[in-house]
């Protein structure tokens, strides 16, 4: 390591809380000639070292932090002494005894900015989203099998974020090579097949396990609307939990392929769910033209706002799909409404479904917060990694 990166006078205060992003803006000057991914050592204006990062010339993300310890060596065995403490935190979370699925890494949160690893029965997927974990694939590759056993690690580094890097999509085995199309897992005793190859992020909503959780905890003997149900987690939650009756909303027709056949892996009553294609914003308008009520509406729509550029459009997008999901609770009914965006965060997700309410006649009250599964876990330091935040409401 030979380059240093010279930070602006003053620009050091989110360094010294140990924030791990460093904004072009914040940039005086570089010193050596560092290539994509390398790692400089980022120094205040009056020389101080303060952290060791990677550099990413392309990204407005000039730099994200490896360590904060100057002394720190950022080599192989940092990347393995990192995936193996990752890997270790999984284990002992209570979900690994109810599940086969979980999140291993989880970028900044877990010391990694850019690596996401999500495994599936013995199947890993991996993504590199950042020029750092770029430089280091092979060796976190190698750290992962250590940690794992797992011999098939499929690469999902296809992700919009990687351009913003200067960096090219990438998909395929990185190692091993098995049919990953339909991977089998379990959770909570629900069979899921998961299409880590084509399927939304890694192919399955990690993140979702302890909500769809608390939906069966909820749906006994309840009318459940499933919007934006993607291969059937939450609905086939509720349909376990008891649930009178099920209509889960897709438009996506593979991901509802895979949720039919997620159905029929399961000794489900088929008769008591139905999944339908369709755009769910106007199939909810057709369903309140016709006067349809619901016990129980899940809302876990895609990222309307990934970043807080975004913000005012899908605040407009968040408010319309929870006005209409207002329109078809029944009272005493429960809407369990999610965000995954980013740029929103909760203060103002709860404003937006006040908002919803408010002009959908409806006085409700907020019952829990939910958030992301704890193998998703958000550094103090590092609030942008919140990014899943949810309601559950009753209506009154």
């Amino acid at each position: 390591m030979n380059a240093s990166f010279i930070l602006k006078a003053g620009r050091e205060k989110s360094l010294r809380r140990h924030h791990p992003w460093i904004f072009s803006g914040a940039l005086e000057r570089i010193e050596g000639t560092p290539e994509s991914g390398d790692t400089v050592a980022v120094r205040s204006a009056d020389g101080k070292t303060l952290a060791l990062a990677a550099w990413s010339p392309a990204s407005q993300i000039r730099a994200r932090v490896w360590s904060f310890d100057p002394q720190a060596c950022i080599d192989a065995e940092f990347f393995r002494s990192r995936v193996t403490q990752a890997v270790a935190l999984r284990k002992a979370l209570p979900a690994a005894q109810h599940s086969n699925a979980l999140r291993l890494v989880h970028a900044e949160s877990d010391g990694l900015p850019g690596v996401v690893v999500d495994r599936y029965a013995d199947v890993l997927v991996a993504q590199f989203l950042s020029a750092g974990a770029e430089r280091w694939r092979e060796p976190i590759l190698d750290a992962l099998v250590e940690a794992t056993g797992c011999e098939a690690i499929y690469e999902r580094s296809d992700a919009e974020v990687r351009a913003l890097e200067g960096l090219a999509p990438r998909t395929g085995f990185a190692r091993g090579d098995r049919a990953a199309a339909r991977c089998a897992i379990v959770e909570h005793g629900i069979h899921f097949r998961v299409d880590v190859e084509q399927g939304q992020k890694t192919g399955f909503f990690l993140d979702q396990r302890e909500n769809r959780q608390r939906v069966r905890a909820l749906a006994a003997g309840r009318d459940v609307l499933d919007c934006f149900c993607y291969t059937g987690g939450f609905a086939l939650a509720a349909l376990t939990g008891g649930a009178r009756r099920v209509l889960a909303l897709e438009s996506s027709a593979a991901a509802l392929a895979i949720a039919r056949e997620n159905l029929s892996a399961n000794a489900f009553a088929a008769e008591r769910i139905e999944f339908q294609q369709a755009n769910v914003f106007e199939h909810l308008r057709g369903l309140r033209d016709r006067g349809a009520a619901f016990n129980l509406v899940v809302l876990d729509p895609p990222k309307f706002a990934p970043t807080a550029a975004h913000a005012r459009n899908a605040a407009r997008a968040y408010k319309d799909i929870n006005l209409l999901a207002f329109k078809l609770l029944a009272r005493g009914g429960l809407l369990a409404s999610f965000s995954c965006s980013g740029g929103i965060p909760m203060d103002l997700f709860q404003s937006i479904v006040a908002g919803a309410a408010l002009d959908a006649g409806a006085e409700a009250k907020i019952i829990e917060r939910l958030g992301a599964a704890p193998d998703h876990p958000v550094a103090l330091n590092f609030p942008e990694g919140d990014y899943l935040k949810g309601l559950l409401l009753l209506r009154d």
